[in-house]
């Protein structure tokens, strides 16, 4: 097999080696997206294009900052998530999905956390009228399809990383974030990656670790319906979604409790004003999934043109 010697118009690719997995690997990226796509399909779902500035994105509750510009002499963010996006687009669309960029400037000391890229792709999804339950569920039946097809479409390739890819039994075990925090402290992800053996759900994230958007339990003043999904093997965060709240009252409310202005956000506000729906979705990391099926150490290693946090790249 004849590979490009991208090193004489990129300098940044270190060595041969490493090419050679980024072009392994970049093979079964495509039957990701195409296995990932033709099922969502198949479950009645509409593609739509990505957005990649708008005046509203994702805030998110972590370190990352945005990149913000001004154009024709008014403010835009580069995306960081399409989690507005979706809600709007299923007003329309029952069933949405999209490969969106997104940009989040990490600290520079996340460089080496295997995990983290300044510029990543995030299969995104939503359901109109949709519940944790369903999404959940969706989410397991997606990634046992995308691993059984890489399995079939993509054995040259495994053999290269000497990969064993064991297929996840439904349903995928569960805990807690309480308990999470209990058996393995505030930081929780990768001790609980590390002793498990397949992929579990961590589920009722209280509504100070998560963002406005998220919806909270009626029933459960404080929690969320929301979940994380965690690869085994010290992987990580697989995907991150849940129910999002659609009544204009406590959206307010809960962009006031976070300390944000609401006028940040004021295009949004107009339309949940008008008249948003119940939905749920999530968001998969493709570098993070690319990196657990072939078990490489870093996302770094998985796409052509990665952008380490701290590092400059073509």
């Amino acid at each position: 097999m004849k590979i490009l010697d991208l090193k004489k118009i990129h300098p940044f690719i270190m060595d041969d080696s490493l090419l050679k997995k980024r072009v392994f690997a970049s093979k079964i990226m495509s039957e990701v997206i195409r296995a990932s796509s033709s099922f969502l399909r198949e479950k009645g779902f509409v593609e739509i294009l990505p957005v990649i500035i708008s005046p509203i994105t994702d805030p998110l509750a972590d370190p990352s900052k945005g990149l913000r510009l001004e154009i024709y002499g008014y403010p835009f963010e580069i995306t960081k998530s399409m989690i507005f996006h979706k809600q709007i687009s299923v007003l329309s669309l029952r069933k949405i999905f999209t490969f969106s960029p997104n940009v989040r400037i990490e600290p520079p000391e996340r460089k080496d956390s295997g995990r983290h890229l300044l510029e990543f792709t995030q299969l995104d999804l939503e359901v109109l009228k949709g519940r944790r339950e369903e999404v959940m569920e969706l989410g397991e039946d997606l990634l046992i399809h995308v691993i059984k097809s890489v399995k079939e479409k993509c054995k040259e390739e495994l053999e290269f990383f000497e990969r064993e890819l064991p297929i996840p039994k439904k349903p995928f075990p569960r805990i807690s974030w309480d308990e999470a925090v209990k058996n393995f402290g505030k930081d929780f992800e990768i001790p609980l990656s590390n002793q498990s053996s397949s992929p579990v759900w961590v589920i009722d994230f209280p509504i100070h670790e998560r963002e406005f958007y998220d919806r909270e339990w009626e029933d459960r003043e404080g929690y969320l319906a929301d979940m994380d999904l965690i690869y085994p093997e010290g992987f990580g965060e697989a995907l991150s979604g849940g129910e999002r709240e659609w009544e204009y009252e406590k959206i307010v409310s809960k962009i006031k409790r976070k300390g944000l202005k609401p006028e940040s956000f004021e295009f949004y506000l107009q339309i949940a004003k008008t008249g948003l729906s119940p939905s749920a979705g999530f968001g998969i990391g493709v570098e993070r999934l690319v990196r657990f099926l072939t078990g490489l150490k870093s996302v770094f290693e998985v796409k052509l043109f990665p952008k380490l946090p701290g590092e400059f790249s073509i």
